[in-house]
């Protein structure tokens, strides 16, 4: 039974891969950065066990392999040692669930026996990982299995794995893709605040690059353009032409801008305009920029057709995560799961 199609194979894999390859390549200084971190997992699972979940038993190992790569950003984050140390364990005992849900998950797979992952997908992810983290040297991907004490045929089902617990995951958020109008509308309703919007225009502008020039000349070639504007030429058109900027080929085309993100010599010119108008020359120390306003929308609550989508994609993952929370509590419960 084919359960997914080849291009989409490097999706269904598992964070965990991720990880795990960063590993291949950097074990030394991984290890090096773990125990200079003081992670704590010997002293909190002294017998070097963190629990068992069905016949597998999850390991200090397994959840310093997973965390490593990940001790620096938890440092960087941190303003203190003991604010290091909860944010660690925390992280830890996530990391932990999520070992432990990944076999229940692959479990819950194996109970239909009709299922089956394509040994070429397995093929195809191990060749992957090769060409991506080890330079396609067999040799080096050899090293890091042994590194691990695994086999490649322990190897082999460890990628099996992954790619089942991913394809499952997305099966589940698959099951969530509808939402009732009346939900949008009373999200909508109860949620009017998040759906305020600021002074936007679309952008278009030109360039004249100063390159030496006094305000002066700059002003002449600038003005220049702008009689030509002025004159009926299509503001996109000009841009092409003699725009210096580096949207040039879109005919300066800049997008939805917010008024609170551009500097005060542009914003306050540009917002003044209505849909179709253009500012005069503005000089700046770079050069000298006309701005046009393709469209504009201004400040206030958007409609709720205009966010209706936006609202529709929120209630989905809302209710997907929802939907995955309850599917893995089915499966913790009807599982053997012992912590350490």
């Amino acid at each position: 039974m084919t359960l997914v199609r080849n291009g989409s194979l490097s999706f269904l894999l598992s964070a965990r891969v991720a990880v795990v390859a960063l590993a291949l390549v950097h074990s030394d200084s991984l290890r090096a950065q773990s125990a200079s971190a003081s992670d704590g997992l010997d002293l909190r699972f002294a017998n070097g066990i963190a629990a068992i979940v069905e016949s597998k038993v999850i390991t200090v190992e397994d959840i310093r392999r997973e965390i490593a790569p990940l001790v620096p950003e938890v440092q960087r984050e941190s303003r203190n040692e003991q604010e290091f140390n909860q944010k660690l364990e925390a992280l830890q005992d996530d990391i932990i669930q999520n070992l432990i849900d990944r076999e229940l998950i692959v479990k819950e797979f194996r109970k239909d026996e009709k299922r089956r992952i394509p040994e070429s997908y397995v093929d195809n992810q191990i060749a992957e990982t090769q060409i991506s983290q080890f330079d396609g040297d067999r040799s080096k991907f050899l090293a890091y299995l042994r590194s691990r004490g695994k086999t490649l045929r322990e190897y082999r089902k460890e990628v099996e794995e992954d790619i089942i617990y991913g394809y499952m995951r997305q099966q589940q958020r698959k099951s969530q893709s509808t939402v009732s109008p009346v939900k949008i509308e009373t999200f909508y309703n109860e949620n009017k605040e998040r759906f305020f919007q600021e002074d936007e225009a679309h952008l278009r502008l030109i360039q004249v690059s100063r390159t030496g020039a006094s305000d002066a000349d700059l002003k002449a070639r600038a003005q220049v353009v702008h009689d030509r504007l002025k004159a009926g030429e299509k503001f996109e058109e000009v841009a092409r032409e003699v725009s210096q900027d580096s949207r040039r080929g879109k005919g300066g085309d800049w997008g939805w801008q917010k008024k609170s993100d551009l500097k005060a010599e542009f914003s306050e010119p540009l917002f003044a305009l209505k849909k179709g108008e253009f500012t005069p020359p503005i000089l700046t120390p770079e050069g000298a920029f006309l701005l046009y306003v393709e469209d504009r929308r201004y400040a206030g609550i958007q409609s709720i057709d205009e966010v209706r989508d936006q609202i529709e994609r929120i209630l989905i993952q809302q209710s997907a995560r929802q939907s995955q929370e309850r599917w893995l509590e089915r499966l913790r419960r009807n599982g053997y799961v012992k912590h350490f």
